[in-house]
Parts: structure tokens; sequence; C-alpha cells
């Protein structure tokens, strides 16, 4: 935090990102109680279109991100995402929203939100030098899913107290932040990365992923989180509707628990030297666990009592599985790859989102959450299996593993040492004790 520039643009993205949340949180609320009679189903439908586009238009806005300049590129997609806010905040405060209105606007967020995304994630690199690039990216990933966590807590307090038109207000607001601290930074300080040039990027970008078996390990774990785990904003407000019948108010303190276990994360992510496999599966194990418990609390004091376990083990499993695909990929390719991976994070959610709308209008809200734990245990098990069992290792070698970070910046063609990593190694059953003794991770404080 002692560069300027990061030190803006972290203050602003943290506005930003809660504001998103704010905004989204608000969006359902008005779905599921003004525009609708609880309809679960409506809800997943409207979540699956803002978040749709962050899938099919990844592999170009990560091209787009590795070939622009990603200052420019986000004061861009800053821009659109405060114009969309702003026009539903109208609508609802004139009471003329609709449901086929906030599903478009929905969508032309998801368009906004594909390119923003991976270019957020990229630009880290171009602000702070290589020797603090570790903690940077840990900041920066849990500032963004610290805030997926915190936001919705903020929304339901906000939506009680002033309402959900001017709570889409505050969103629109958060937006200016951003854009105040792109404005303000110090371009001669920046490190830009290498730009693409030419045609092919989308299939760079797609040849890298396939060979790294590493990354597709990570990218499956956390596809599964994001698909079934990561659905708060629908089965916190079905659990607190409709099996404790609580009110905005309560809503909002039920969300506000959660963050209590975020911040925790958030903290430990920015104090971490350097992410690990073990510290990943550790903490799905105990997503799985906690929001079991969570689904079948039989009121809602423990309902949030077991939901700040929830926030500090989600929080924790996504700030890893970022900041180890961040550091282990070249500047070059890191906007196309981070583009994947948050596509992957965020895009399951169009299938999960109305398949747990599908399952709250059927079985229930308690099912909303436990489809979610099952789904990560059984994902997770899978996993440890498969790295326990990959011959020739000891599992406590393989379990301790972490990644190869890049430390040079290089040309395309000669990243071939960068796809062979310690647990493509251990995927692929090869033998030698070389292949799992990764170098030492370079220690840095931010």
């Amino acid at each position: 935090m002692s560069i300027r520039n990061y030190r803006l643009y972290a203050a602003g993205a943290l506005v930003s990102n809660v504001g998103t949340w704010v905004g989204r949180v608000a969006q359902d609320w008005v779905v599921l109680t003004e525009l609708t009679d609880h309809d679960a189903a409506a809800l997943g439908l409207v979540t699956a279109l803002q978040f749709a586009p962050v899938v099919l238009l990844a592999p170009l806005a990560g091209a787009f991100a590795d070939a622009y300049p990603k200052r420019r590129l986000l004061m861009l997609s800053q821009s659109a995402l405060a114009l969309t806010s702003a026009l539903l905040a109208v609508l609802l405060l004139t009471d003329t929203a609709s449901l086929g209105a906030v599903m478009a606007i929905a969508f032309a967020q998801g368009i906004a939100t594909a390119l923003d995304n991976p270019t957020r994630q990229a630009f880290v690199s171009e602000m702070v030098p290589e020797s603090r690039l570790t903690n940077a990216v840990g900041l920066n990933s849990a500032s963004f899913n610290a805030a997926r966590l915190i936001g919705p807590g903020v929304a339901g307090l906000l939506i009680a107290s002033i309402g959900a038109g001017w709570s889409m207000v505050v969103n629109t607001l958060s937006f200016v932040a951003v854009l105040v601290a792109l404005a303000a930074m110090n371009p001669r300080e920046l490190r830009p990365a290498p730009r693409r040039k030419g045609r092919g990027g989308v299939r760079e970008g797609l040849a890298y992923v396939q060979g790294r078996r590493d990354l597709q390990l990570i990218m499956g774990l956390v596809f599964v989180l994001g698909t079934f785990g990561m659905n708060f904003q629908i089965t916190t407000a079905l659990m607190a509707t409709t099996v404790f019948h609580a009110d905005a108010r309560a809503y909002g303190v039920i969300s506000s628990v959660m963050a209590v276990g975020s911040l925790a994360a958030a903290l430990l992510a920015a104090r971490r030297k350097a992410p690990s496999l073990r510290l990943l599966m550790l903490a799905l194990v105990s997503f799985t666990v906690f929001s079991a418990l969570a689904a079948i609390a039989p009121n809602v004091w423990l309902f949030g009592i077991f939901l700040v376990p929830v926030g500090l083990a989600s929080l924790t499993a996504l700030t890893t599985a970022n900041a180890t695909v961040q550091l282990s990929v070249a500047p070059a390719l890191r906007g196309r790859v981070m583009a994947l991976y948050m596509a992957i994070l965020m895009g399951g959610t169009p299938v999960g989102a109305p398949l747990i709308g599908w399952i709250g209008n059927t079985f229930g809200a308690r099912w909303t959450i436990l489809v979610g734990s099952i789904a990560v245990g059984l994902a997770t098990l899978v996993a440890g299996v498969a790295l326990m069992h990959a011959r020739h290792y000891d599992s406590r070698d393989v379990m301790a593993m972490r990644p190869r970070l890049h430390r040079s910046e290089r040309d395309l063609d000669n990243t071939d040492d960068e796809r062979v990593s310690a647990v493509a190694s251990v995927l692929a059953g090869q033998s030698g004790d070389a292949a799992v003794r990764e170098p030492a991770v370079r220690e840095s404080a931010a």
C-alpha cells in the first residue's frame, strides 16, 4: 500500500466492488418482493442474464485486456456500469421498473463486467514492482471477493433504511470513486505489460490453459464453488424471507454477519506470503462443513453464527485460487487467462442460479444451500483423491506444493517452462523427486 497508484486503485476498487454488490442485491430484492411474488425462478433468470456475458465474452474480453491500455479500458467499463446503474435507479425511484427492464439492464451490465473483470485483475501487475506482486495480488483478490460477501450485508441495511431505489444511487456513485482513482493516477509510474499484437490472441490464451493441468484443476474447483456454493444473494434472501420470515433489516444483519468472516479472510490474505494447494483444499472442506450446518440451522441466530466461518472459508478459497493463477502466468498472457478464470468463477452463475432458484421453489430454501455444500464437498473429495493417489509421490509433498511464480517477462514462444508445474506433473503421473520440489517462493511485503 506504499505505492501511490496502487493505493488509489485499491481504495476506489473496494468502494466500487461493494457498490456493485449493493446494486445486485437491491435488484434481486426488488425482483423477489416487488416485481414478483417471491419467484425464485425469475430471480435466477435475472441473475443468469447478468452473468452470462462473462462466460460468452471471456476469450474476447481477455484478448482486449492484453491488447489495449488497461487503464483506459477500465475507465470505459466503469463508465458503462455507472450509466446502467443510474438508469435502473431512475426506474425504481419513479416506480416505472418492470421485470423486462430489469432483465435488459442486468444483461447490459454483464457485458460491461465481462470486460472489466479480466482488465482489473491484470492491471495489478502494472502498478507494482515484481517484488511486491504477491501481496498486491492477494490484496486485490481479497478486495474483490470480500466485496462479494460484504456487499449484500450493506445492501440489506441500505434497503431497509433508504429503499432499493436510493441503494441503486449509492451503487452509481461507487463507480465514480474508481473513475476518480484512475484519473488521479500517475501514468508514468505504471509498468505496462507487453501488448499482444496481431491475430490469434484468443487461441493463444485457450492453448496456454490447455497446457496447464494445474490451472485446470484449480479452475475446476472454482467452477463448482462459484456455480453451486456462492449464490449467497439468492440463498440468504430465500432463507431470510421463506424460512425465518425476516424483514429487510434482519436480512441485512444476516448478510452482514457473513462479512465478519470475510474481513478476517481478507486480512489473512494480505499477510500471506504465498498461496498453497493445501490451504485451498482446507478452505473448501471448511466451506462444505459449515455451509451444511447453516442449511440445517433451526433458528436465525445459529444460521448467522454458521455464516461467519462460511464467509471465512469461501473468501480464503477464492483468494488462494486467484493468487495462484495470477502469479503463475506470464504478464503477456495474464489478461486472457484471468478472463477465463473469472468466466469460470462468475460465469457458472447462469447455470447455477436458475437451478438454485428451481430447487428453492421445489424443495425449499434450505436445499439451495445444501446442494452447494454437497457439490463442493464432492468436488474437493475427487480432487483430493486424485492428488493423494498420484503415483510416486508422498501426499504431504503434494499438499504442500506452491505455484511456480513467473519471475520475468518472456515472449510467448519462451513460455514452455511455465507450462510444466508441480501439480501438472503430479496429475500426469510423472516420476522423479525434482518434479515435485518447487523453487522457493519469493517473499515480499506490500
